[in-house]
């Protein structure tokens, strides 16, 4: 229902229709127009165009002309007067826009864009993004087409195709997720990563460690024990650690809620009001019209009103209702209730605006006649009433974006420097690029442009990124991660990622950049700190510590010298400090509780923040002062902040979005992004948020500080890394003295006592896991520490250089608590403390006073007593919650707490003068004072090791020292030496380990093979017992490696092709290494060092496991426990497959053969027994039975071993009875395979052991005999024997940082890895099947590069000017190059070695891609997905454009061209499909749609290869009929570009094939001709366009300058073009000057004759004789030319002549194959016939250097002279009429290379004519006859 107000002194009749949005007032009455409420409002007709907002909406004032403005204002169309200067200045100040209608259009600049509403603004401006004309008009651009690498949303915005269906929403529209297939695969973490809820893999070490890395605390979720958290803090249930303030407040907290829960009710502060629902919002939120505790409560019992606010130029009478400002005081009753005219000034009711202007100083008009004085635009009236003063605009925030000067009447705004005011002259708009919101979130960093849908990826594959920053001017991206507690950079083109800091961070939640001094800063709430160091992680310092608790957010302003961070511990605040630590202060500690974003105005001078708890975004100065909400409602939960021009941007973590907002006021509140994965912090991309206008104060020399230097306010500060001590006021100490050294499990820090502070620092040391124990050497300056996950002893320098693990051990807790004593030797061995222990931590050792100190965290005390255990006493007993580690020095103990989280001291003899230095500190363990000064010690072992031959072990007296070996070695009867190395062992894998048990003792102890290399996942292991070396697969590195038995000598021998390598075996006979590979299904073989690797089995395998060799019968054994579980058999060559035992098999894992006894035995997990039966697999029986989780089976002697996995142990049995079963090792986690070895035992006879078996490469043994082979996909040649090194025909492609082989010539399909070095992402390939060279480009390293496909001879051949090279194609006829180069949209060539490089087409190219050669035809394709995608066509040298299809394509990716059919194939990844047309563009059609994704294809035979990015798989089907389609490779990541080898592949020739076509750079093959061609950039080298011509360099070394003449024989006026011209050697009408160019050379004025009348003479004679020649050949020779059987062959010769010289040569009978090169008479009525040559021949000339294109001519077998012609085109010269298509292509198909014998013979002197390099051609003979000539 409508409602309607009406003002009125008297009763008026009425009426309104109900339920109508139209209102009707009574007579004399005006309506106003309905408002946003549904309610009208009825005023006096009087009132109506009074100029006074009566209505509230200027209804009543609407269209009316009111003569209020003065003769020198201008009146808008909205009441409003303004300046009558300011009209058509192109500024908005009538705020209608009326000011600026019908002016004269202005003349834009010419780097100016005319917006439709007349304002001009910079050029740059259009089409960024941003509404800088106000009409929008600059933004109404054409929307940017997607790469093929995007996915294109359905509102026009382009995302990264891999986002496409991954689960999240990318898309504005989230159209990137749907029509995705239900049935998409979940990510599978491994064995070593724990699966958050959402899908995603993190180590498995995150799981339960009280940090959430997964980003939703599902790794924290189910824990049985977290880190407990703060006393101040209150832990979730999901482990995560919360103010304690916050616990049942009403609001969840908790990502599990679990902080309200169980609560009573909840205490709100004196500022807040409590929900109904127990929640607690702002006190000042209450009744404030909005439902701020999501359950109205806040709302509930408000005084309401029907009436809405009054507009701001109206007055609220004291009933409530709205008048016009004007009508206040007007000495009449407006209100009806008298309010508008109390509190009123006397004012005279005399006076006329006629009058003295009434008594106005400016504007004056009467109101039921009186005088009422206003004031011009920019003025305010005074108390007094007729007096104006000047309105000071600038005191309104706001109205101007930066800087605002106050003018009498008006105003005028500026922008600081890096800004420029935009044409509504009010707002500043940034100089530079479009700015770019970088943001992390969490497993990516992103960036997004927030004026448009633009939306990127920089970084991915990240585990979880918080905080952020970035280093413009030197292109550079920081992060944080939280779960791998590290610090990283790359460029911000996402390449070359590095580590910055990668110890001693806990949670760092905070980074930012000192752009000016180059310095980076962060928080840690973890470690309470906050820290900075140079750029690249060096000199690290702590700068601030003291009153710390849980920093967050931290900005810095270099140009003050000041940095700024949030705390949101127990007392929230915000506190800023010089940036050298100094001069710390509060700026804001009230009204606090969860300050997480910070961000600094650089340009406006102020800060803002986010509080997630407060749901509010404030702002203040620099100092804290005029603090101001900005965003108070609307706030769930944001996190971080960031600011640019006149907008806020903020993430928040509840809505997973990115907002912005108007940073004044608040409004204009709008989502850029929405549906994020989990956005954390957030910076913007741009110049001028780092501004170049500070001073480095610095300066060039790093202030001449040794170390750090760091601004301070106006000037800077020296200071060192932490725990250094400055020597001066420059300098710091190179080393420390002391310090106190402390583990920390995952890291090990120190607290220097160099210094005063104590802040305990972090050792760089790496992959510490769980340190425990700690011990140092301070000759070398060593550290030691154990790792109890890694199960090893450590050591490195003082410094955490030169780390090195030391020894693998394995670690015990005892039952029963006690202390013992023994000597050094073991010897001696008796408890001296056994009572009143429960955990005997601590240990050390007072030499001073002899006395043995040791901490009980079960008995709560430190304690003391003599060596023997005599004179114990208790030294501390009070506030020791769980004391750990233990220490002395000097006079005092030091100790580590776990409970109290910190490292306290006293005194050592009395206990007293306790003291704390360092808290704070989770899973402290053991400590020591490192220090230089120990007192050496002489010892027997100190002399020659005492004559031990390994260790020597100090002894109590009188022995003093003895001898012994490394576990598992026996000490030989001399008591000094040991022997060798062990006999007989066991070796097991144990995933990140290798172990071995010594037989040669009589005691099991397990010793750690101690290689150089970290393990993931070992699985199976073997040994070659002649060479003594272990060889395992890792299925988490994917490779096979090896090592000596004394953990030396350490190769990866496979480390291509291989996926889960679950059986191995080393045939030590054969020197064969055999593997399984369940994830391939397939079983291998190679030489024991990788070499000549070969499939033996790859068909009908499902998951094979073990096996096993016997090498002597020649047989293979394995077992296969996929869905249908066997055990099988074949010849070690893979012949003679027979399955053994196919029933009542589950998992056979273990396989192991009895040759002593001819058995088969193996383990089966499922069925839980071991088996055994002949090795035909019959007589089959139970063994041992049951067995809990057998792995891994061996035997040695009269015993079987195996491995159980739910036992953790290594069990033994007899291999006859399975009888007296014994443990061997226990506690073992992680058990896979074990070998037993027998290095004294006989290894027999090698089968292949003479001459290889008479093998080229592989010799098998075989059950009757043995059988050559060659390496997977080269076929064994038909002598049985020998092989070739390559496959004949064979695929190539490239997954972008490898390249793999498929050979074509076996049917197996199986990859061959490349190892080409240094690949970062390959895009493109090609191959040259002269050189045997693989060519390609790489995008990451911008060069193209090639080498051979053994991987060596790696050369680059482009390396500048590149930027994005996505095609590649070879000449390899030419010896050329062509790429494509998508990023400067160009197509280029060079030689195949780089040089001579030249641009062929760079117009009219949008995104060109794939590039192919046609060499025989001279044809060059390429594609182009640009804006209108095309397939084009041109000659070789990038003349005869064509575009072949530009209708219905999509994203053609891939070309290839079928040289047979003579037909283009090419993949449309946008349409999906695969198709073909002619090399016209003609008669197209569509081979295969539709196909996933496809990017590259290629072809041989009748097959088309291509790739597909979607499938990851290479596919084929037939070439005609698009069908029998098959995968031949699959699972294959990052596939690009494939291309086929072949023989057939690289065939025929053109004119440039032999010598270059006589060119001196580059040759161009085209259709029916060839030319020349200089690079863009000369080489130096004189460059001749002419075949055979190499230009001469004059004196003086300047380069000769070749020109052609013109027709009329001067020299033509040409405008310069870029590079020297090509010119066309054999087309028709090009005579002899065109070809030669003749070398212009001035000669020097002078008396003598002038060298133009000498070459005149010389040529006029040359004519004449070459006249009379001709015609006496004409004679003699008449008849010949006249006979059929004869060819005239007329070549267009380089000719001194200025018009085309034909000249006939004789041509002798030829034999008939000849006469195919003769165009026959029949078709049409050609005058001339002419076979182009490719030498060609020239006349003979006066000049040398004519005479050497003579060498030619070559002696042929005749005796006579012949001339060699090769040719693929024959060319006519008609008179009247040209050949039809069909005729030509006649033509075409009739190519030809044949050697045509003429008798003809240039009279010139063999040393002229050297053998032509390629053909072996002789030296032509001078001829001796006038008839030869």
């Amino acid at each position: 229902t409508t409602h309607i107000r009406l003002y009125m002194s008297t009763s008026l009749r009425w009426f309104c229709g109900l339920g109508s949005t139209e209102c009707s007032c009574g007579r004399n009455h005006f309506t106003c127009a309905v408002s946003a409420f549904g309610e009208c409002t009825c005023i006096p007709a009087q009132w109506q165009c009074d100029g006074d907002n009566d209505c509230g909406d200027h209804s009543d004032e609407d269209g009316c002309m009111l003569p209020t403005c003065s003769p020198v204002d201008f009146h808008c169309d909205n009441g409003k007067c303004i300046r009558r200067s300011w009209v058509c200045d192109g500024d908005n100040d009538c705020e209608d826009d009326s000011d600026e209608q019908d002016c004269p259009p202005r003349e834009c600049e010419e780097d100016e864009f005319h917006c439709q509403n007349g304002y001009c603004i910079r050029s740059l401006w259009h089409c960024d993004g941003d509404n800088d004309c106000g009409d929008n008009s600059d933004e109404q651009c054409d929307m940017r087409k997607c790469s093929d690498k995007e996915f294109r949303c359905s509102d026009g915005s382009c995302i990264a195709e891999h986002w496409y269906c991954d689960g999240d929403t990318d898309c504005k529209d989230g159209t990137d997720e749907e029509n995705c297939s239900s049935d998409v695969k979940t990510a599978t973490c491994s064995v070593e990563e724990f699966q958050c809820e959402y899908g995603r893999c993190i180590l498995d070490i995150y799981h339960c460690d009280g940090d959430d890395d997964c980003g939703d605390w599902s790794d924290e979720s189910d824990c049985s024990s977290h880190q407990p958290c703060r006393s101040v803090e209150f832990m979730c249930s999901s482990g995560m650690c919360i103010n304690a303030g916050w616990r049942c407040d009403g609001e969840f907290d908790c990502d599990d809620q679990s902080d309200e829960k169980n609560c009573t009710t909840s205490m709100c502060t004196t500022d807040q009001f409590r929900c109904a629902s127990g929640r607690c919002v702002r006190l000042s939120w209450r009744c404030d019209g909005e439902d701020d505790c999501s359950d109205g409560s806040d709302e509930d019992g408000c005084e309401k009103t029907d009436s809405p606010p009054c507009a701001p130029d109206q007055f609220l009478c004291g009933n409530g209702r709205c008048i016009g400002l004007r009508k206040v005081c007007n000495e009449v009753s407006d209100c009806g209730d008298g309010s508008d005219e109390q509190d009123c000034r006397p004012r005279s009711s005399e006076g006329n605006c006629n009058v003295n202007n009434g008594g106005c100083s400016q504007k004056c008009q009467m109101a039921r006649g009186l005088v009422q004085c206003t004031c011009h635009t920019g003025y305010s009236l005074t108390d007094d009433g007729q007096s104006c003063e000047d309105l000071d605009e600038c005191a309104e925030e706001g109205y101007c974006s930066q800087g605002c000067t106050n003018t009498e009447g008006g105003f005028q705004c500026w922008c600081v420097q890096g800004y420029e005011l935009r044409p509504d002259k009010r707002t500043c708009k940034a100089l530079g690029p479009e700015p770019v919101l970088l943001f992390a979130n969490r497993i990516d960093i992103r960036q997004v442009l927030p004026h448009r849908s633009e939306y990127t990826l920089l970084l991915n594959n990240l585990e979880n990124a918080i905080a952020l920053d970035f280093h413009h001017s030197h292109e550079l991206v920081f992060w944080s991660d939280v779960t791998l507690d590290r610090i990283m950079k790359a460029n911000l083109n996402g390449s070359n990622v590095e580590e910055v800091v990668s110890t001693g961070l806990e949670s760092p939640g905070g980074l930012a950049i000192d752009w000016i001094h180059d310095k980076l800063y962060w928080t840690d709430s973890g470690t309470s700190r906050i820290e900075v160091a140079n750029l690249d992680g060096t000199h690290r310092k702590v700068l601030l510590w003291k009153s710390m608790e849980k920093p967050r957010a931290i900005a810095l302003h270099p140009i003050e010298g000041k940095i700024y961070w949030t705390d949101w511990g127990n007392t929230p605040r915000i506190e800023y400090s010089n940036m050298d630590g100094s001069n710390r202060r509060i700026i804001a500690d009230t009204h606090l509780f969860w300050p997480n974003g910070l961000t600094i105005d650089y340009a406006g001078h102020r800060m803002y923040w986010v509080d997630a708890k407060h749901h509010v975004i404030e702002r203040a100065d620099l100092d804290g002062k005029n603090r101001k909400a900005v965003i108070s409602h609307g706030l769930p939960h944001p996190f971080a902040i960031t600011v640019f021009e006149d907008s806020l941007y903020w993430t928040d973590w509840h809505t997973k979005s990115i907002n912005s907002a108007n940073k004044f006021t608040g409004k204009n509140q709008a989502v850029i992004r929405s549906k994020l994965h989990f956005p954390m912090d957030i910076h913007t991309l741009h110049p001028q948020r780092q501004p170049a206008g500070g001073r480095n104060r610095c300066g060039s020399n790093n202030g001449g500080c040794s170390h750090l230097c760091l601004p301070s306010n106006k000037t800077y500060t020296c200071t060192c890394p932490t725990g250094f001590k400055k020597v001066d006021h420059y300098n710091c100490a190179q080393s420390l003295d002391k310090f106190l050294l402390f583990a920390r499990r995952t890291d090990i820090r120190r607290i220097s006592f160099d210094t005063e502070d104590m802040s305990d620092d972090v050792i760089p040391l790496a992959d510490v896991r769980n340190s425990v124990a700690l011990d140092w050497d301070d000759r070398d300056g060593h550290i030691y520490w154990t790792d109890v996950t890694t199960d090893s002893i450590n050591r490195a320098l003082w410094n955490g250089t030169k780390q090195e693990v030391r020894i693998m051990v394995k670690h015990y807790w005892g039952a029963n608590p006690k202390i013992e004593r023994a000597g050094m030797d073991a010897s001696s061995r008796m408890v001296i403390i056994s009572s009143n222990l429960t955990w005997p931590n601590g240990l050390a050792i007072d030499y001073h006073t002899e006395r043995l100190y040791w901490a009980d965290a079960g008995m709560k005390t430190i304690e003391y007593s003599n060596f023997d255990g005599s004179g114990r006493q208790v030294l501390i007993n009070s506030q020791l919650p769980h004391p750990f580690g233990l220490t002395l020095h000097d006079d005092k103990i030091y100790w580590t707490d776990w409970q109290s989280k910190s490292i306290q001291s006293a005194d050592k003899l009395t206990g007293l003068g306790r003291s704390t230095l360092a808290e704070n500190l989770e899973n402290l363990m053991d400590i020591h004072m490192f220090h230089r000064h120990r007192n050496s010690v002489r010892t027997p072992c100190t002399v020659n090791n005492g004559g031990c031959s390994h260790l020597c072990l100090l002894a109590p007296a009188p022995k003093l020292s003895s001898c012994a070996c490394p576990t598992g070695i026996n000490l030989q009867v001399d008591g000094k030496t040991c022997t060798s190395g062990m006999n007989s062992f066991l070796i097991f894998a144990r995933r990140t380990d290798i172990r071995m048990v010594s037989l040669d003792i009589p005691y099991f102890a397990d010793v750690v093979l101690a290689v150089n290399s970290s393990m993931k996942n070992t699985i199976a292991v073997g040994v070659d017992p002649k060479e003594g070396k272990v060889y395992w697969s890792d299925s988490t590195l994917k490779k096979i490696s090896r090592a000596d038995v004394n953990s030396t000598r350490y190769e990866d021998i496979i480390s291509t092709g291989l996926m889960t390598t679950d059986g191995l075996a080393v045939d030590s006979l054969g020197r064969k290494i055999y593997w399984t590979d369940t994830g391939t299904n397939r079983i291998e073989a190679a030489n024991l060092d990788g070499s000549m690797r070969k499939v033996l089995v790859w068909q009908n395998l499902d998951s094979p496991r073990a096996i096993a060799l016997y090498h002597e019968m020649g047989y293979m054994y394995w077992t296969d426990w996929g869905e249908h579980a066997k055990l099988e058999r074949s010849g070690m060559d893979g012949s003679e497959r027979v399955v053994l035992i196919n029933n009542n098999l589950g998992w056979p894992n273990g396989l192991a053969i009895d040759k002593a006894g001819s058995q088969l035995l193996w383990a089966d997990a499922h069925t839980e027994r071991i088996e055994a039966s002949d090795l035909n697999g019959l007589n089959r029986r139970i063994l041992v039975s049951p067995v809990q989780h057998p792995y891994g089976l061996t035997l040695l002697g009269p015993h079987i071993y195996w491995t159980d996995w739910q036992s953790r142990s290594i069990q033994r049995a007899d291999k006859t009875s399975g009888t007296n079963i014994i443990t061997v090792r226990s506690n073992l986690p992680g058990l896979m395979d074990i070998q037993a070895v027998d290095r004294e035992r006989p290894l027999g006879f090698n089968k292949c052991g003479r001459r290889n078996g008479g093998c080229s490469h592989l010799c098998f043994p075989r059950p009757n005999g043995t059988s050559c082979a060659c390496p997977t996909g080269i076929l064994l040649k038909g002598d049985g024997r020998s092989c070739d090194d390559i496959p004949e025909t064979y695929l190539l492609f490239s997954n972008r940082v490898s390249v793999h082989r498929i050979s074509l010539d076996t049917s197996d399909n199986t990859d061959v890895h490349i190892p080409v070095p240094e690949l970062h992402n390959v895009i493109s390939l090609d191959y040259d099947s002269v050189d045997g060279k693989l060519y390609y480009t790489d995008v990451s390293l911008d060069v193209i590069r090639r080498a051979n496909l053994d991987g060596s001879g790696m050369e680059t051949v482009i390396s500048q000017g590149l930027k994005t090279t996505d095609g590649l194609a070879v000449d390899w006829v030419a010896r050329n190059m062509y790429w494509t180069d998508t990023g400067r949209n160009t197509i280029e060539v060079a030689r195949l070695d780089g040089s001579s490089r030249k641009v062929l087409v760079n117009n009219s190219l949008d995104e060109p891609r794939a590039i192919a050669v046609f060499p025989s035809k001279g044809y060059l394709f390429w594609t182009d997905w640009g804006h209108i995608a095309k397939i084009e066509r041109a000659h070789l040298d990038g003349s005869d454009r064509k575009v072949l299809i530009n209708t219905d394509l999509g994203w053609p990716n891939g070309l290839t061209l079928d040289y047979d059919t003579r037909r283009i194939f090419w993949v449309d990844a946008h349409l999906d499909r695969i198709e073909s047309s002619d090399l016209n563009g003609k008669l197209r059609q569509i081979l295969v749609s539709p196909v996933s994704h496809p990017f590259a294809l290629t072809q041989q035979d009748s097959w088309i290869y291509w790739t597909d990015w979607q499938t990851k798989s290479i596919q084929r089907v037939d070439k005609h009929t698009g069908r029998k389609k098959e995968t031949v490779l699959a699972n294959v990541e990052g596939l690009m570009d494939i291309i086929v080898v072949s023989p057939q592949r690289q065939s025929g020739t053109n004119h440039c094939g032999v010598k270059n076509g006589g060119c001196t750079h580059l040759c161009f093959a085209k259709s029916n001709s060839f030319v020349c061609a200089c690079p863009d950039d000369p080489d130096g080298q004189p460059c001749s366009t002419v075949p055979g011509y190499v230009p001469t360099v004059p004196a003086g070394g300047s380069k000769p300058i070749t020109r052609a003449p013109s027709k009329n024989g001067k020299l033509p006026t040409e405008k310069p073009q870029q590079g020297p011209p090509v010119v066309n050697c054999t087309d028709k009408n090009l005579g002899l000057e065109g070809c030669i160019k003749s070398t212009v050379v001035s000669a020097p004025g002078g008396d003598g004759l002038h060298i133009s009348y000498v070459i005149g003479g010389v040529l006029t004679v040359l004519a004449i004789l070459i006249l009379i020649v001709v015609v006496i050949i004409y004679k003699h020779k008449k008849s010949k030319f006249a006979d059929p059987g004869v060819s005239n062959l007329t070549y267009s010769n380089p000719s001194y002549r200025t018009s085309t010289q034909e000249v006939k040569i004789e041509a002798a009978q030829k034999p008939p194959i000849y006469n195919q090169l003769r165009y026959k008479k029949e078709v049409r009525s050609y005058t001339k016939e002419k076979i182009r040559i490719v030498e060609g021949v020239c006349l003979l000339s006066g000049e040398e250097l004519y005479w050497q294109d003579l060498k030619q001519l070559k002696v042929c077998r005749g005796g006579g002279l012949h001339t060699c012609m090769r040719t693929d085109t024959v060319s006519l010269q008609a008179s009247s009429a040209s050949l039809d298509d069909g005729e030509t292509e006649q033509l075409l198909q009739e190519e030809q290379s044949e050697c045509s014998s003429l008798n003809t013979a240039p009279a010139v002197t063999p040393q002229h004519h050297a053998p032509h390099p390629d053909t072996g051609w002789a030296p032509n003979r001078k001829p001796s006859t006038e008839s030869e000539v």
